[in-house]
């Protein structure tokens, strides 16, 4: 569970960053001004510096359960095959979720990625309830 939830991690910094490379390239390339963030009014701003923001911020949704899910199975010492299938599966729907959305951004695709990421976290959750019972 641990080194799932790293990836998750991992996955998160390196989407901030490329968030933010985006941000330093819209101000140097004339196309918004740093003021432009003081109040994030997106309406003005390239649609590749939405779509990076946007998906950095959705690493911190539906992945808090899932990092929830892994604590518990960590602090409850609740070992099981499927629990790690199941949150090694979360995080490769999101990096193709996140992947989707940074690049070529189709809406299909992307909805795919996140919904059977969501069905992941909730079998993870699931899993967690039958070994504790």
């Amino acid at each position: 569970m641990i080194y799932a939830m790293f990836a998750m991690v991992v996955l998160t910094f390196l989407v901030g960053c490329i968030a933010f490379f985006t941000r330093v390239n819209s101000v140097k390339q004339k196309q918004l001004s740093p003021k432009d963030f003081k109040l994030m009014d997106a309406e003005r701003y390239p649609d590749n510096v939405i779509k990076t923001t946007r998906c950095f911020n959705n690493q911190f949704e539906v992945p808090v359960l899932f990092y929830a899910a892994c604590l518990c199975y960590l602090t409850l010492d609740a070992s099981s095959y499927l629990g790690v299938l199941l949150a090694w599966g979360f995080v490769v729907c999101r990096i193709a979720h996140a992947y989707i959305h940074i690049t070529y951004n189709h809406l299909l695709h992307r909805i795919i990625a996140f919904w059977l990421a969501v069905l992941m976290v909730m079998a993870l959750w699931l899993n967690l309830l039958v070994l504790q019972w």
